[in-house]
């Protein structure tokens, strides 16, 4: 990383990897721009955070992703607040999911809405702003269940995070430039981290605590690097056999 990103924008920063990640940057003496839907669960964080790192600035704003307009508005009055922003971690992501023609459209659109359309006002916003400041690091929340279509539950929730990773390496491509050489692209995909989508570390042996998968989401994000498997290992190795699997075994992992 050439330079430091002090001021951080996350959003879904109320509970899970959000959160995590929130702590571990206050730890580096970041300041902090937390936004989510639930206000209650910021306001703790944050003040938690501050008494922890009293050198820090944390400040906080209810944010519904779904609410475009909100997006816009959010993300300009923290960096009014802060004076700039230096990297925006577009977290906030929804995995609710039915398999596909058993009646639960309702509940498979919200995730769209959320994890791709939400996702989109995010990128835009953040890219507006660091295109203004002619500096900037986004960073895109994927996972790596968007290597392969997924089925039962988790085909909505797959599909909308292969398109979470196709919008960010767009974007990347778009910010090559010598022009816009100080704007970062990350693509992040989380293989299995315990937190409030996936439920007890316990159910799998791949999984890690949201404590340590927070530290390596952290590590690749100061990194800089284009996409990023998190953590590393196993799922940079797990990721490729998913990819040239054939459907069938994907089937039984998924």
């Amino acid at each position: 990383m050439s330079t430091e990103r002090k001021n951080i924008v996350i959003t879904g920063a109320s509970s899970g990897l959000g959160e995590g990640m929130a702590r571990e940057f206050a730890a580096k003496g970041r300041n902090l721009a937390l936004c989510a839907r639930r206000t209650d669960r910021l306001e703790t964080l944050a003040k938690e955070l501050t008494e922890t790192h009293p050198g820090i600035t944390v400040v906080t704003k209810a944010l519904d992703v779904t609410d475009s307009d909100a997006v816009f508005r959010v993300f300009r009055e923290f960096r009014d607040e802060l004076g700039s922003i230096d990297r925006v971690i577009a977290n906030a992501g929804l995995g609710k999911g039915q398999p596909i023609g058993t009646g639960y459209f309702e509940a498979n659109k919200q995730t769209i809405e959320t994890n791709v359309i939400g996702l989109l006002a995010q990128c835009e916003a953040a890219m507006e702003i660091f295109r203004e400041q002619k500096a900037g690091h986004l960073v895109v929340v994927s996972s790596v269940s968007a290597v392969r279509g997924m089925r039962g539950n988790v085909t909505t929730y797959a599909a909308s995070k292969a398109a979470a990773a196709s919008l960010a390496e767009g974007i990347r491509a778009q910010h090559l430039s010598k022009d816009t050489a100080d704007i970062a692209v990350t693509t992040l995909l989380p293989g299995y981290i315990e937190s409030e989508m996936t439920g007890r570390a316990s159910k799998t042996p791949l999984m890690v605590s949201g404590e340590k998968g927070a530290q390596a989401l952290v590590s690749a994000i100061e990194a800089e690097k284009a996409k990023a498997y998190v953590p590393w290992w196993p799922w940079t190795v797990l990721a490729q056999v998913l990819r040239f699997a054939p459907l069938s075994l994907v089937r039984k992992l998924s």
